[in-house]
């Protein structure tokens, strides 16, 4: 069977070892490393498809198995011809598997080997997912590249805990293989677990790497812990993962960790940051952060990053967004949206060419140095 999802190396960092890349999708090519804006509820909050692809140069958008699962529900989008024509976005789609969130915004669930019972957030109305459930979910979705059901461990957790956690994790993954009914169309990745305990990551990795799945993912970090363990827990899963195949990490929207994971081999970074702190009044810059609703920005004519090249900076002032962002304006959140966005797309377009030229840990240097990060 010809696999839908397939990785092509281009290059590796001899600094670093990061790589340079093409994941080839149903719906198109992916140069990676890659940030992938999160539109969760079939929407990329406040952009349209057209401004994800002209202005942010957006290559791959995720969605939400979990949300789109209680509204509009799988059934309504499997009916439109899938997420691909329901949000008409003709570039590749990931969803993920609902697993976070069925684990960090139910506050009732209960966890056993056949699956989670929880309450929807909505209406509190009772649902249950299990592998097969998830399956049946991300199939009628039709996204290109989707996720096995998995255990989010919270931080911090026992080695007894994670080890139980990890391990059904795995059993989970199993029968996500087992159901997925479009296998010849969808990618399904697993996910690593077994939180901080090196012991724990290698046999899910092992077990996974024998499923054979076509990509994989760490999950279970940047989920509340230090840097220090992100990174130490970072550098060491990471150049484990087979290196024939896409390689994603979770959650992950910080310009830090953005680089970070490139230089630790990453090629597939997601995070909902960029647009939720647009909706706060911030924007990302090539020198730091700007909280555009403060003061200081009332009588500031210049564009929120003279760096950047995106619609929102060619066009308008800081004075003028702060405006916007004070009197409730969408448009402010809309303009601060497409910036950070295509802020982030273009750092990644520039870890790209660091990387062709061998010279990320330099660019990490220089831009720790701008961005006001400490090394």
């Amino acid at each position: 069977m010809k696999q839908p999802i397939t990785y092509e190396l281009l290059h590796e960092c001899k600094q670093t070892g990061a790589r340079r890349g093409i994941v080839h999708t149903p719906h198109g090519d992916i140069q990676t490393p890659v940030f992938m804006p999160v539109g969760t509820q079939a929407t990329v909050k406040s952009m349209t498809p057209e401004e994800l692809k002209e202005e942010v140069k957006a290559q791959i958008i995720l969605s939400n198995t979990y949300h789109l699962y209680l509204r509009p529900g799988n059934k309504i989008v499997k009916e439109a011809g899938g997420l691909h024509n329901f949000m008409k976005w003709d570039r590749p789609i990931l969803t993920d598997c609902g697993g976070f969130q069925v684990f960090s915004l139910s506050e009732l669930r209960t966890i056993t080997e056949e699956g989670v019972e929880f309450k929807s957030h909505l209406d509190g109305s009772k649902h249950m997912f299990s592998p097969e459930k998830v399956m049946e979910i991300e199939n009628d979705l039709g996204a290109d590249i989707i996720m096995s059901f998995d255990e989010c461990c919270p931080y911090p957790s026992t080695h007894e805990y994670t080890k139980q956690s990890m391990e059904r994790t795995t059993r989970w993954a199993k029968r996500c293989k087992e159901a997925h009914a479009r296998p010849d169309e969808q990618g399904l990745f697993g996910i690593i677990q077994g939180g901080f305990y090196e012991d724990l990551r290698d046999k899910s990795l092992k077990d996974l790497i024998e499923l054979d799945f076509p990509g994989y993912a760490i999950g279970g970090i940047s989920v509340g812990e230090p840097k220090e363990e992100f990174l130490k827990m970072l550098k060491y899963t990471a150049p484990k993962m087979p290196k024939d195949k896409p390689r994603y990490l979770m959650g992950v929207g910080t310009p830090d960790y953005l680089i970070e994971a490139a230089i630790a081999g990453i090629d597939m970074c997601d995070c909902v940051l960029p647009t939720r702190i647009a909706r706060n009044g911030t924007a990302m810059t090539w020198n730091g952060k700007v909280v555009v609703r403060n003061a200081t920005y009332e009588r500031d004519w210049g564009p929120l990053d003279p760096e950047c090249d995106c619609y929102t900076c060619k066009n308008y002032s800081r004075a003028y967004i702060r405006h916007l962002v004070k009197a409730n304006e969408i448009l402010g959140i809309r303009l601060l949206s497409i910036h950070n966005l295509r802020f982030l797309t273009n750092l990644m377009e520039r870890v790209k060419i660091e990387i062709e030229h061998d010279n990320l840990l330099s660019f990490k240097t220089e831009f720790y140095k701008k961005y006001g990060y400490e090394e």
